[in-house]
């Protein structure tokens, strides 16, 4: 991998032909950008290129955007860190003149977005070059990226295998080169699960952090990347400063801390069932990394009712799917025709339980939210799995699958990651284990509400401790050829 000072040494014209450009993160991009030693063009076509021979096996895009991204570079670029750097967002949220489709064949004639949701309009304004819109499964209800409208998204590691879900494509694109980083958003574990699979980088921030968001967001939005300073940077830049906000922002955080953390290890889930063997193993050896760090191990259990728990989460999990059934049908079109059959299955099960069910969940996630933070009394940090297994076969997790078969295999599969929605907590995917067959393994770590910073110094330091950029997927390797 071509560092920075050897491309800084090198002419423009020659670094935009090589590669390895692509595989630089955002802030060593924009600092040959500020440095004068390439041009933003260079790092747009480089990014096209990779996406150009990449995305074809991959399907990490819905939607290609060079036009809009030649007419950004046409403007001059914003002082933000990131000025001049490939980036996408979610096809979950609003890019100006773009369709959201949000992975589903109901949106797909849906009219242009007249405007930029606030986070993407804050990406922009950070420098931020949109080079289009990631995939995402139908209105980011699943673990994995399979929609009907256009079909799955592969995982660069084993095309035959899930990348995760929902921000799927996000993680596909970052993992196999083809952008430094990307926007994703998280309501159960859809940062941290792609993110898991991919073998890159993924925070979750804190209920109502980032810029945009509302008491009313069922999720949160922020990135995944290659490299823990690039998700740090944004984060610091997309943070809510507001006089409402209900966190004080955090500051710029660069690197490790000399304070030593009490980690609790939480190798069970909410049913008390162990992960996978390998795993297990993976984030055993997690523990055991911060052990030799100097951080304090000690073992944890998550002392909460799973069945009562995942109860009120797929009540809340419902609302969305009945609200898109409602306006499908409000406009006369045959539901199962441009829903999938999870999609439906979930509004049925929303509709079923009453009106005041959804009322019952959001009590519960109170009571349990405190709960929660009761454990940060005597814990800096909980470590856990982010899934129960390595990344499945494409269709074990499709939307067609059965819904009660699928809720089942959902429930075991992503059972370590919506507890921290639910509560609000700041959580993050770091990629520090691999299974048998190559496949990656991320490590989950948690955080009292508000607490990014703790993470982020923690995840300097495991990335410093046990690099992860330089391995590559095998696609990426021969793109390189």
């Amino acid at each position: 991998m071509l560092t920075l000072l050897t491309l800084a040494a090198s002419k423009p014209s020659l670094a935009q032909d090589r590669p390895e450009l692509t595989e630089l993160d955002a802030t060593a991009q924009a600092a040959l950008v500020r440095s004068g030693h390439l041009q933003a063009t260079d790092l747009l076509n480089a990014a096209k290129r990779r996406i150009d021979r990449l995305d074809p096996p991959l399907h990490a895009f819905v939607l290609r955007c060079d036009e809009r991204a030649r007419q950004q570079l046409e403007t001059p670029l914003p002082k933000g860190p990131f000025a001049g750097v490939p980036f996408a967002c979610k096809d979950s949220v609003d890019l100006a003149g773009t369709v959201r489709r949000n992975g589903s064949r109901s949106r797909a004639q849906a009219a242009p977005a007249t405007e930029s949701s606030p986070i993407i309009a804050r990406c922009e304004q950070a420098g931020l070059i949109h080079m289009g819109k990631t995939t995402t499964p139908e209105f980011q209800l699943d673990a994995s990226t399979e929609p009907l409208l256009g079909g799955p998204t592969r995982n660069p590691w084993d095309l035959s295998r899930s990348c995760g879900g929902s921000s799927g494509g996000s993680a596909v694109a970052v993992a196999a080169g083809m952008l430094p980083l990307a926007h994703a958003t998280d309501g159960g574990g859809s940062i941290r699960i792609p993110a898991s699979c991919c073998g890159v980088f993924g925070l979750k921030p804190s209920r109502l952090r980032m810029v945009g968001s509302t008491p009313q967001d069922g999720g949160v939005e922020h990135c995944v990347s290659r490299s823990v300073r690039d998700s740090a940077t944004l984060f610091w830049w997309n943070q809510r400063s507001d006089s409402a906000a209900p966190l004080a922002p955090m500051p710029w955080v660069t690197g490790p801390s000399a304070r030593r953390l009490r980690i609790g290890y939480a190798p069970l889930n909410l049913f008390d069932e162990a992960a996978d063997p390998e795993v297990e193993a993976a984030v055993q050896a997690s523990a055991r990394l911060c052990e030799r760090l100097g951080h304090q191990v000690e073992p944890f259990r998550m002392a909460l009712d799973g069945e009562t728990f995942f109860r009120h989460f797929m009540v809340a999990w419902s609302a969305s799917p009945r609200r898109a059934l409602a306006q499908v049908l409000a406009e006369g079109r045959r539901a199962d025709a441009v829903l999938e059959p999870w999609t439906l299955h979930l509004a049925e099960h929303g509709r079923r339980q009453g009106p005041q069910a959804l009322p019952e969940a959001w009590a519960y996630f109170g009571q349990l939210s405190r709960q929660v933070d009761r454990w940060f009394e005597s814990l800096d940090v909980i470590l856990s799995p982010v899934l129960s297994s390595a990344p499945p076969q494409l269709g074990w997790l499709a939307p067609t699958q059965p819904g009660p078969l699928l809720w089942q295999r959902l429930l075991r599969y992503v059972s370590y990651t919506p507890l921290h929605n639910v509560a609000g907590l700041p959580a993050m995917s770091v990629p520090l284990g691999w299974s048998t067959r190559g496949l990656p393994i991320g490590s989950q770590f948690a955080a009292r509400l508000g607490d990014e910073r703790t993470l982020f110094e923690l995840a300097f330091e495991l990335e410093q401790a046990q690099p992860w950029a330089t391995r590559r997927p095998p696609l990426m390797l021969a793109a390189r050829s």
